[in-house]
């Protein structure tokens, strides 16, 4: 079902970018739970799948299901455009315990059992102590599992920022917006993003939050209620290439499919255009279009259109073919 995000005029003026190492800590955790999402981060979970047991995540999988509420007060929209974990996870230790509570059983209530399971039960009569231990859990996720990804997960995300900060000089929000994601339509005023729920707020002057994000990846999130500032949640670009720390054994790829076609599907770290590919890497833009053509086929690529091009990029299959299976 879509969410709709209506704008009003000065909507536009307070739109913003913002990357969210809290974010990234929640939707780590909720990778951990979602095996469709572990084909795009198979060398993190290899890394780190020692240390994920080690944590005890049954409480906050609780309030992430697959279809329902989450709740937004566990991770709001970042205060600022780059603000630290420590500032972020302040403000959520800081959460008024009524409004968490309400929150909280919200989101409860769209899993069946949760409510009256222990957590449910202990969190509705301590609504202070729920926030305490929920925090506490997601500060030991960060330390555990994020951030000694950090610089590398910032600079994916700040990349992604750069390059749609561009664009929206380029093209103006209503053209930026269809083009972060294929999940987004912009018409009359009022995006429409293809989601889990129904979810519709006129944004009343608030603005946007664009966020880009690792871990959410396919996902596109856009279900924040008042008082937290709307917020769109997407994919950020180039997540492809985040977790090689060297090459492959090019020479087994060119084996499998083809010395160009594996050159083609190696290249695409970052989304790509035909002609991009074709300038990279020296080949007629006919031939890298049919090896795209096939490659596809096979269910190693995806393809979207962005602005008037067509960008390809790799499915986690492709990604696993890519990465040798490290």
């Amino acid at each position: 079902m879509p969410s709709y995000l209506h704008f009003g005029e000065d909507d536009f003026l307070r739109c913003r970018f913002a990357v969210s190492p809290l974010w990234e800590t929640q939707e780590a955790v909720r990778t951990l739970k979602r095996p469709d999402r572990h084909g795009y981060h198979a060398p993190w979970l290899r890394r780190f799948r020692a240390a994920a047991d080690a944590l005890d995540l049954s409480g906050v999988w609780l309030l992430m299901p697959r279809r329902g509420h989450s709740p937004d007060w566990l991770c709001p929209p970042p205060v600022g455009p780059a603000a630290g974990f420590e500032e972020e996870i302040a403000a959520v230790r800081a959460a008024d315990p009524e409004a968490a509570r309400e929150d909280t059983a919200r989101s409860l209530a769209d899993t069946p059992g949760a409510a009256d399971s222990p957590y449910g039960r202990a969190w509705m009569r301590d609504p202070e102590r729920m926030v305490a231990e929920l925090a506490d859990t997601l500060e030991r996720v960060w330390h555990t599992l994020v951030e000694p990804e950090w610089p590398r997960l910032r600079a994916l995300l700040e990349a992604d920022v750069a390059f749609h900060s561009r664009r929206l000089a380029e093209v103006g929000l209503g053209g930026l917006l269809p083009e972060i994601n294929r999940r987004c339509g912009w018409r009359a005023g009022t995006l429409t993003v293809e989601s889990q729920g129904r979810h519709e707020r006129h944004l009343s002057g608030q603005g946007l939050v664009l966020m880009p994000s690792v871990f959410v990846w396919p996902d596109v999130v856009s279900g924040f209620d008042p008082p937290w500032q709307p917020t769109l949640v997407y994919p950020a670009r180039g997540i492809g290439g985040l977790w090689k720390d060297g090459p492959a054994d090019d020479d087994a790829l060119a084996r499998l499919l083809g010395p160009n076609r594996a050159a083609v599907l190696a290249a695409l770290d970052e989304p790509a255009a035909t002609s991009a590919l074709a300038h990279r890497l020296g080949l007629a833009p006919s031939s890298v279009s049919a090896h795209l053509t096939v490659l596809r086929a096979a269910g190693l690529l995806l393809s979207r259109r962005y602005g008037h091009q067509v960008l390809y990029e790799r499915t986690p299959l492709g990604m696993a073919l890519v990465s040798g299976g490290r």
